[in-house]
């Protein structure tokens, strides 16, 4: 009964292609952001900010990143954390090497330099595709770390590698607590999806469509296949650079290669899975999932008292059931899920 469209009508162009044309679902996304803002600082303790909000974010963002590439472009890629460690090493050095650099534009052109890197390894999309590009993904990743861990420039001549991230001041105000650095991811998180949302319903987010759908079809009928694919690596590269440097500054608090392990890219992989490829939706529910599944494991394993063997290797377990479930049963994950449950309550009392 709440959850209607008769009666909303739309008298111009504009409003019938807005980016949430149901009231219901513009209703909705304010109320969230208006709790995420206002009640949560108030409301969580530091640590579930800490440990459970702030992660979530970031990792929607990288999802978002992988999934700007994987889900719309059609392009594999394995090395996102790469791209990650690229953006958070840039931020740190502009910081370090340009004094009175403001962090936000540090973490601008951290995403920028990620983004020329991805355009860089994302150069053999141009002639090879599937399992053979998501290889050569694969080599950025080792290539990255094996940067970080071998030039002293990159981890500014630090012997341990394990540097300590700058203070975030913006004018004037120093983000040190734990709501204060949720509040300023949850920005950067909520501006950045809403571009992606909006660059997706583009001409370049169709064009990237194309492409990912059949690509000699689309350079048939005019697509320019280097611009469109580098673009789409670019794209992914600066959102996974800016989730990289959020990672090392509102997260860890440190800059250091081993937080952007091979694991952490197969991580965000699976947050693409879970949550829905080629969805932005679903790179918030694939991420909320991944970070609250552990939580609700470790709570398991100690309600039933598990032995620690058992327990240790109960996430992985979970997580490769998961992904074998929702590739067979729902390949487009939770948010196909969540639009399956919204039309049923469009067509209540009477679902199909």
């Amino acid at each position: 009964m709440l959850y209607r469209e008769a009666g909303q009508f739309k008298t111009s162009y504009q409003a019938d292609s807005q980016i949430f044309p149901i009231l219901q679902d513009r209703v909705a996304l304010l109320s969230l952001l208006v709790v995420a803002i206002v009640v949560v600082p108030q409301l969580a303790s530091a640590y579930t900010l800490s440990a459970i909000l702030i992660p979530f974010l970031i990792f929607s963002l990288a999802a978002l990143g992988l999934n700007i590439l994987t889900g719309y472009a059609g392009q594999l890629s394995l090395g996102t954390a790469a791209f990650m460690a690229v953006g958070a090493f840039a931020s740190y050095n502009f910081i370090a090497r340009l004094p009175g650099l403001p962090i936000l534009l540090a973490f601008v052109l951290g995403g920028l330099s990620a983004a020329m890197v991805g355009i860089a390894f994302g150069l053999p999309s141009l002639r090879i595709r599937g399992f053979y590009l998501a290889a050569s993904t694969l080599a950025t990743q080792f290539f990255v770390v094996w940067c970080l861990t071998k030039i002293p420039y990159l981890t500014n001549y630090s012997a341990s590698g394990v540097i300590t991230a700058q203070k975030i001041v913006i004018f004037g105000y120093s983000f040190e607590t734990p709501a204060s650095k949720y509040l300023l991811v949850l920005a950067v998180v909520a501006l950045m999806a809403l571009l992606a949302k909006n660059m997706i319903r583009s001409n370049v987010g169709r064009s990237w469509m194309a492409v990912r759908d059949m690509d000699v079809a689309a350079e048939v009928i005019g697509f320019r296949l280097m611009r469109t694919k580098l673009l789409a690596f670019a794209v992914s590269s600066f959102y996974c650079g800016v989730a990289g440097a959020l990672y090392a500054y509102a997260y860890l608090g440190t800059v250091e290669p081993e937080a952007y392990s091979l694991d952490l890219s197969f991580r965000i992989l699976f947050m693409v899975i879970i949550g829905g490829v080629g969805s932005v939706l679903g790179s918030f529910l694939g991420a909320a999932f991944i970070v609250l599944l552990p939580v609700f494991l470790n709570i398991v394993a100690h309600s039933f008292a598990l032995p620690t063997s058992v327990a240790s290797n109960l996430e992985l377990m979970v997580f490769g059931a998961l992904i074998i479930f929702f590739l067979i049963v729902e390949p487009h994950g939770l948010a196909r899920l969540w639009q399956i449950a919204k039309e049923k309550l469009r067509l209540w009392p009477f679902p199909h």
